[in-house]
């Protein structure tokens, strides 16, 4: 897919230019605050400028592939007075992953990313055990979502097939303890497995309160 803007970047198509402006000017519309990133050091230095605004204390985040190419995990954790919530350590038993997920829920500041992002402006997201989901929709004061201009669609009906086509099989492959059908196949069968990692949709028509979730759009192929 070729990627944008004549005047940020080379080699890019008129068609492409049109889409990632439609789907700014939709998000924007739709209360969300986005920033256009060049590249991964320009996404640093973006969610740099963002944090140094927002008053928090205490900090978590959602699983994304596209958060970890950034150094946003680095720099929060490093951060002095803030308290930071791990909730993927694999020295955590169950009971404690979920109960560190629960207070992440509660956090100043989550970031993670998105699965898919329509050109009307909307967020489709779909979570095995809900923790992501939780964090973007309801709880946290602030959300930074980290997104790779691949993620976007044209509408919900392409978003729910990117999602169950790329997104969710891909993530299956990555969770090696984990038993699914679409591991094997690479394609969504709607399974009834005890491992199905497709459990829960949260659809985000809008930023609630106005500007809530802040969107860093990145000029890459990035994530699942």
């Amino acid at each position: 897919m070729p990627i944008i803007y004549k005047f940020f970047y080379k080699f890019v198509s008129t068609k492409y230019i049109a889409m990632i402006s439609k789907t700014i000017k939709n998000l924007r519309d739709n209360n969300f605050e986005v920033f256009f990133a060049e590249d991964i050091i320009n996404a640093n230095e973006i969610f740099k400028d963002i944090i140094s605004s927002l008053n928090f204390t205490t900090v978590s985040y959602g699983d994304s592939m596209t958060m970890k190419t950034t150094e946003s995990l680095n720099i929060l954790k490093n951060m002095e007075n803030v308290e930071f919530i791990e909730t993927f350590d694999k020295n955590y038993s169950q009971e404690e992953k979920i109960s560190k997920r629960k207070m992440a829920l509660t956090a100043d500041l989550f970031i993670t990313g998105t699965n898919a992002i329509t050109e009307f402006g909307q967020l489709v997201n779909l979570d095995m055990v809900g923790n992501r989901i939780g964090g973007i929709n309801f709880g946290p004061k602030n959300v930074i979502l980290f997104v790779g201009v691949n993620k976007i669609v044209k509408d919900l009906t392409e978003a729910f097939i990117r999602i169950k086509t790329i997104s969710a099989p891909l993530n299956a492959k990555l969770h090696t303890n984990l038993i699914t059908p679409c591991q094997k196949n690479g394609e969504c069968v709607e399974c009834s497995c005890d491992d199905r990692l497709c459990n829960s949709w949260l659809i985000t028509e809008k930023s609630f309160p106005k500007h809530r979730i802040k969107i860093i759009l990145i000029n890459k192929e990035l994530g699942l």
